[in-house]
């Protein structure tokens, strides 16, 4: 079956209605037949039927043994820490989301575990970098914000000689362009807020894992830290992958038509779209993936123009968060990655004349006219 077709039928659901959209199970507890014996539910928690028709939807997509639905995406990453013990050491991706890095360094070092920070795309620095204590790589690609790509295939066979753990974020190209899992990742996570929801009406976070032994003792750790998703809210993301083919499609028809007019407005000093040509990245992209997605970064030639774009816009919206129908556009410096020293974000690019952009699926001449006011 092609991947639109599991899009919007890998959530079948078969119940003696016939119900062609999944039922919200508002229940916390579910009655047993008698002692000994359970209709396979028992309280919600553990396993709820609207969660549970999600997660074998997000396993079925991104080709994995089993997924997990929690209240966030990092709810998803703090339960996967959990699969580690104090002492071990991780090797990170140096660009990552903002909040990633703020909860590996205040939650994840006091609890005992070590971190690395390296361009993962430089396989020689990543070899290096692995020491006796090593377990797992985190990476992102492409990278938040600044769209930095890491070959999963090249880093896969790294972590294999390694026996590491490869985790990979795939939350800006979604399993409709990206499935790591088929190309030697272990675990894949996503904030499901982002693209699969697709609608910004709804917080959750997805894993999925390749191994069944892992996802064992992962399931272990789900059900007893808790940070799984409602009912209701699992059936948002469910209703949201229904319409991903077509969003991410769109999404990325505007996103390049976008890219190659910034490319050439004298406002914009440096662009950062994975789809273009010139992008570093560009040729592992075509290799590993079906699509470059919606998201675009751009530094503009003063933090008062990045201010004046901020406060000019009207169809896009200043706001935090992406992937949704609505274009976003974020402040990197100031929100996704306020928490990270002002130097450290200098040295990776992420300044105050960084802007990162979610484009959504509006008209696209009204997109660029909305842009073009904003950059006056």
């Amino acid at each position: 079956m092609k991947l639109d077709t599991l899009c919007v039928h890998g959530a079948s659901f078969s119940e003696e209605t016939g119900a062609v959209s999944v039922p919200i199970y508002q229940s916390v507890t579910f009655k047993h037949p008698s002692l000994g014996q359970s209709t396979g539910f028992d309280y919600s928690r553990m396993q709820n039927p609207t969660r549970l028709a999600l997660e074998k939807t997000i396993a079925t997509l991104e080709c994995g043994a089993e997924g997990f639905a929690y209240s966030s995406g990092m709810a998803a990453i703090s339960n996967i820490l959990e699969l580690f013990n104090p002492g071990d050491h991780i090797i990170a991706s140096t660009d990552l989301y903002g909040g990633i890095i703020r909860y590996f360094r205040t939650i994840s070092e006091k609890n005992g575990l070590s971190f690395s920070y390296i361009n993962t795309a430089d396989l020689d620095a990543l070899n290096l970098a692995i020491t006796k204590k090593t377990k797992a790589l985190f990476i992102e690609t492409p990278t938040n914000p600044m769209m930095d790509i890491t070959d999963i295939e090249a880093v896969s066979r790294i972590a294999k000689k390694h026996n590491l753990i490869l985790i990979v974020d795939n939350t800006f190209l979604s399993p409709y362009f990206q499935q790591p899992l088929k190309i030697g990742a272990d675990i894949v996570v996503h904030s499901a807020s982002k693209y699969l929801a697709g609608h910004n009406d709804t917080l959750a976070g997805l894993a999925v894992l390749k191994d069944v032994g892992l996802a064992e003792k992962l399931r272990f750790i789900y059900k007893t830290i808790g940070g799984c998703l409602a009912p209701l809210d699992s059936w948002l993301v469910l209703r949201g992958i229904k319409t991903l083919a077509l969003r991410m499609l769109r999404q990325e028809e505007n996103a390049m038509k976008i890219a190659l007019f910034l490319s050439s407005h004298k406002r914009v000093k440096k662009l950062y779209y994975a789809g273009l040509p010139t992008h570093p990245g560009f040729e592992i992209m075509q290799k590993q993936t079906t699509g470059f997605g919606g998201m675009i970064s751009f530094e503009v030639d003063t933090a008062t123009a990045a201010a004046n774009v901020l406060s000019r816009i009207k169809i896009i919206a200043f706001a935090e968060s992406l992937g949704g129908v609505e274009s976003l556009m974020t402040y990197p410096s100031v929100q996704t990655h306020g928490d990270i020293p002002e130097s450290e974000r200098n040295a990776r690019g992420i300044n105050d004349r960084l802007l990162r952009l979610s484009v959504g699926v509006e008209d696209i001449e009204d997109l660029i006219a909305d842009l073009d006011r904003a950059l006056l």
